[in-house]
């Protein structure tokens, strides 16, 4: 496999930091290891920055023409017809190439490309109205109260933008329809427990500035912000999986973990998920018509 050579590696990609397009490689190279557990096998989405994250993004699913080919594809059909072939992140050198691609923040399925109809992620993104970032937490706490109480596993991680996502590992076995289904059941019963502070309105004129128990992101081809991928945001934030204790603590932020820290952290306390997969479980009975 060729060396992935950075074309204008000085490129400033966060102008008010300082941040390089050879900074954002380096990170990507330094979390890899830990960071391929889990994008590897799942097709992705590239959000580029070709100039710098003060200019629009390109949001692209189809792997680019000229991608290398050792880039891993996975082919999957639209619902609304015709196939599109994604990317996938299996190897640092994909890693290296993405950040070549001017892609600060790669987007993954959850679902794996051998059953891409078969999610073994339920997703939740908790989605502020306003600032109350300790709102978010408490409604993270008690969205993973609800997962135990139905004998799933519940992980937490910051989304690096402004809220927590909680997610629930799955084992394949029901179709994104019917996880899709079952999200939007739980979330009504997550938004039932704490009415004053969460909704499941869509609109945000209905929400009376409640936090949104947002489950779109189970929807069959829908994507998540990959795990230690970097935001574009000032400071580079990073969507870094937390314990359940770092939750709890009121003295959490939405962007405590940036791509200056998280390498140190994860040498010093490793990955939270680490032993996720070992607690899939199966979508429990009654959440869907099926």
């Amino acid at each position: 496999m060729p060396e992935v050579k950075l074309s204008n590696p000085d490129k400033v990609l966060f102008p008010d930091d300082g941040i390089t397009k050879a900074d954002l490689a380096a990170y990507y190279a330094a979390v890899a290891d830990v960071m391929l557990v889990h994008t590897r096998d799942r097709p992705m989405n590239m959000w580029r920055w070709n100039k710098g994250i003060k200019e629009p993004v390109v949001v692209q699913q189809h792997l680019p023409k000229g991608a290398p080919d050792w880039v891993k594809r996975c082919e999957v059909p639209r619902r609304k017809g015709g196939d599109i072939v994604h990317g996938m992140i299996n190897d640092a050198d994909t890693l290296r190439w993405l950040a070549q691609q001017n892609c600060i923040t790669p987007h993954v399925w959850n679902s794996r490309c051998d059953k891409h109809d078969t999610p073994d992620r339920l997703v939740f993104d908790l989605d502020p109205s306003g600032e109350d970032f300790n709102q978010i937490r408490e409604a993270a706490l008690a969205t993973a109260d609800i997962l135990r109480e139905l004998g799933l596993s519940p992980f937490a991680k910051l989304s690096g933008s402004r809220g927590i996502h909680v997610v629930a590992p799955l084992r394949r076995t029901r179709p994104a329809d019917d996880v899709r289904q079952a999200a939007q059941t739980l979330a009504e019963r997550v938004a039932a427990e704490l009415p004053d502070t969460l909704t499941t309105a869509w609109r945000k004129d209905k929400r009376d500035g409640r936090i949104l128990v947002d489950v779109a992101r189970n929807t069959y081809g829908q994507t998540l912000v990959a795990a230690y991928a970097v935001r574009a945001l000032a400071g580079a934030p990073v969507s870094t999986p937390l314990t359940w204790d770092e939750v709890a603590d009121p003295k959490l932020t939405a962007h405590a973990f940036t791509l200056k820290t998280t390498p140190a952290r994860l040498a010093e306390r490793g990955d939270p998920w680490a032993d996720m997969n070992e607690h899939a479980a199966t979508l429990p009975s009654g959440l869907t018509a099926s």
